[in-house]
């Protein structure tokens, strides 16, 4: 491959350009996998807390009456497009289970998409133009990064306190406030950090963002089922004069992301979304649909007894404190403990890779077989020097995993 004049030339064919935005999209949870995937092809096995996919891990499958609701569409013929905005028995099933958590949700404001990325998408393409910008916390689930650029805009990070639980810096987000700001994010609970809002945080977010009229809150609370805190509350239920988008779906409390299912309920206090609403309509409308068997197993999660996600909370927080105790033990590593989701946002302290937390992850994969995620990849200012593990492993790969992460680090 050679470069002449600006163009890219493998042998003698020039190379049909690809969109520069594109090109420079990256997904640093996936893009560790490739190396991985090189060592597997050679024959050895990688212990893999990388990636925040449930039901990869032992105990936690996704419940039967799910499965067989989504079965028994296939088998009755249910395989046809359905509304555009999702199917009515779900929306308004949704639309219920957001009005539980303490707000008038009606189902005319539920919309299901292709998982909460589809969501994402659909909102930045309707609502971002050239020129605006996103606050998002710092670290943040990557796609808040890639996305917005896609339609010219910029995403700008606010603090997350690494010495205090990764709370909110909230004069951070008004110092950075101003009339290009278009959406405000708050992911709660956080993925990367596990860090959960207080109600009175939320409320002086709320109290910011209410001076910017042009401005609404994306709440992305994929995770509120697993809030170990016990202070979660729907961000929608504390703003009475604040637009909020409410974005969940059946991912991760529900055990079930391969089936890319997700929702985002508007909350629209003030009648200001009317024409991002017209704008996601057509766009929900050019795409067709959301998987209609997928919707109704999401819709028997959602409409029959909950009880079985006690047992499966009770083996996340058992793994949890596994991996509380097991990091604080190895010289080289500090977390602090995590208030929800099912990620540990680990600090770096070993002097050989403090500053080098990619070089880290992918010499550990390389010598021990162990895949984690470079924090660098969930924000390359306020991410640095950390890494990102999932606790659903079973205990004793838990165990086996951290102590090939010590042994790495002693040998360092």
């Amino acid at each position: 491959m050679h470069i002449r004049n600006g163009r890219t030339y493998i042998g003698g064919s020039e190379l049909i350009p690809a969109s520069p935005r594109a090109k420079s999209i990256e997904y640093a949870i996936r893009d560790v996998v490739v190396p991985a995937m090189e060592l597997e092809s050679q024959g050895h096995k990688i212990l893999k807390l990388n990636i925040g996919d449930p039901i990869a891990y032992p105990g936690l499958s996704t419940p039967k009456h799910m499965v067989d609701a989504y079965v028994e569409s296939l088998q009755s013929g249910q395989n046809g497009y359905s509304g555009s905005y999702g199917i009515p028995e779900l929306r308004e099933a949704i639309a219920n289970d957001e009005t539980s958590k303490g707000w008038n949700c009606q189902s005319s404001q539920v919309y299901v998409t292709h998982g909460v990325t589809e969501a994402l998408q659909i909102i930045f393409s309707a609502v971002l133009t050239e020129g605006d910008k996103i606050l998002a916390p710092g670290p943040h689930y990557p796609p808040y990064m890639a996305y917005p650029q896609m339609s010219g805009a910029t995403t700008e990070e606010y603090v997350l306190n690494p010495n205090n639980g990764w709370k909110v810096d909230i004069d951070d987000i008004r110092s950075r406030m101003d009339d290009n700001v278009r959406m405000l994010v708050l992911i709660n609970p956080n993925n990367p950090t596990g860090n959960v809002l207080t109600p009175d945080e939320i409320d002086e977010i709320l109290e910011i963002v209410k001076e910017y009229p042009n401005c609404m809150v994306i709440a992305d609370e994929i995770y509120d089922g697993l809030d170990y805190t016990g202070h979660h509350v729907s961000i929608a239920s504390r703003s009475m004069n604040v637009p909020v988008i409410a974005l969940n779906g059946v991912s991760k409390v529900y055990y079930a992301p391969g089936w890319r299912i997700g929702y985002m309920a508007f909350h629209d206090p003030l009648g200001n979304l009317s024409e991002v609403t017209d704008s996601v309509e057509r766009l929900l409308r050019s795409r067709l649909c959301a998987s209609t068997p997928a919707q109704m197993g999401y819709l028997a999660g959602l409409t029959h007894d909950r009880q079985w996600m006690n047992e499966h909370r009770n083996i996340v927080l058992e793994r949890r404190e596994i991996a509380l105790n097991r990091i604080n033990g190895i010289e080289g590593l500090h977390v602090e403990p995590t208030g929800g989701a099912f990620y540990m946002f680990v600090r770096i302290t070993h002097p050989k890779w403090k500053n080098d937390d990619k070089g880290f992850v992918l010499s550990l994969l390389q010598e021990e077989k162990v895949l984690l995620v470079h924090g660098s990849g969930f924000s390359v200012e306020r991410g640095s020097g950390h890494v990102r593990l999932v606790h659903l492993a079973d205990p004793d790969t838990l165990n086996e995993a951290f102590d090939r992460i010590e042994r790495f680090l002693h040998n360092s």
